[in-house]
């Protein structure tokens, strides 16, 4: 097979090119996923889609292909998804915090990303300094829950066919739609999540928005920190919650403004062990966690109530009384 007939399509500039709708951004991503299609012809995908951008209809296609391909990770009870794809270049990589805070409360949560960046710090690095293992399935997955620990499972466990995809940067050099479905992964089998969705350019935050809405997602749109999920230990950024697709304002935190009250207590570097040991000194009540992540936390928290409120509600809705003539 070939998708030369949608690189035709997508691949005429910015101005020339046209959009692919749900079925075929769909068909296009699962012939690069599974292979059937040559190298030539994925950095042709890459390029072309990297100039013209995603509407919410390709996204939408291409996430439900990289979906099915995920491994299945069954839930018994609503849980916070964290996607880390970034790391640290100059600030500490807090994600990990992030997790750990809310595993404090029994909150499952699980984190995934790449397991190594060559410029960056990663999750995974810090998780294993922190002595938590990365799971490699889903069995590895919930049994760091059983022990009430946040699990890391790099994307190479999660969805292989999507880690191929993203390797293809190191090449092309242009990130390729499989960057932003991989910030959107999140939904599983079992229970309802809540993921936090972070992106780095404010156009993608709109669009990221408008697939929410569509989506009917359960999510925390944020800017990201240096494109991480976790809020900025110096300054929070806007929280936006989406709960059934629905922006709710009242779950919602704004962001900080104003001259800040005091400096956060960081690590003193940003590399993995140094991140690490900062993390459990703050877990294990030594020094505080800085407030925009206890904020992040505590926003977090109010979601998952939500969530469950209104699967509750929908289970208990009485059956609807049979028509009559």
């Amino acid at each position: 097979m070939s998708i030369a007939s949608y690189i035709k399509v997508i691949g005429r500039g910015r101005e020339g090119a046209r959009a692919l709708n749900r079925d075929q951004a769909h068909d296009l991503m699962c012939q690069v996923l599974d292979g059937r299609v040559t190298d030539l012809e994925i950095g042709a995908f890459a390029v072309a889609m990297r100039i013209k951008g995603e509407t919410v209809a390709e996204l939408t296609g291409f996430f439900d292909a990289v979906r099915e391909r995920c491994i299945d990770i069954r839930l018994d009870r609503p849980a916070v998804v964290l996607p880390s794809y970034n790391g640290s270049r100059k600030v500490p990589n807090l994600t990990p915090l992030l997790a750990m805070l809310l595993a404090q409360h029994e909150v499952p949560v699980l984190v995934h990303g790449p397991a190594r960046d060559p410029a960056r710090v990663t999750s995974a690095e810090i998780f294993r300094d922190l002595g938590l293992t990365c799971a490699r399935d889903a069995g590895d997955v919930a049994a760091a829950w059983e022990r009430h620990e946040p699990a890391f499972i790099p994307t190479d466990a999660l969805c292989p066919p999507l880690a191929r995809l993203l390797a293809v940067r190191a090449v092309v050099g242009l990130r390729n739609p499989g960057h932003t479905v991989a910030k959107l992964l999140g939904t599983f089998s079992g229970a309802p999540t809540m993921r936090v969705v972070n992106f780095t350019h404010p156009e993608y935050g709109e669009l990221l928005a408008r697939f929410l809405e569509a989506a009917g997602a359960n999510a925390m749109l944020m800017r990201g920190t240096e494109g991480e999920p976790a809020a900025d230990a110096r300054r929070l950024q806007k929280l936006d919650v989406f709960i059934a697709g629905r922006m709710r304002a009242e779950l919602s935190v704004p962001a900080q403004e104003g001259v800040l009250a005091g400096a956060p207590v960081l690590p003193p570097g940003n590399d993995a062990s140094t991140t690490a040991s900062t993390i459990q000194a703050i877990v294990s009540g030594a020094i505080p966690a800085p407030v925009p992540l206890a904020t992040q936390t505590a926003c977090l928290l109010r979601a998952l109530v939500s969530i469950t409120s209104m699967q509750a509600g929908a289970q208990e809705a009485p059956e609807p009384a049979p028509a009559t003539r």
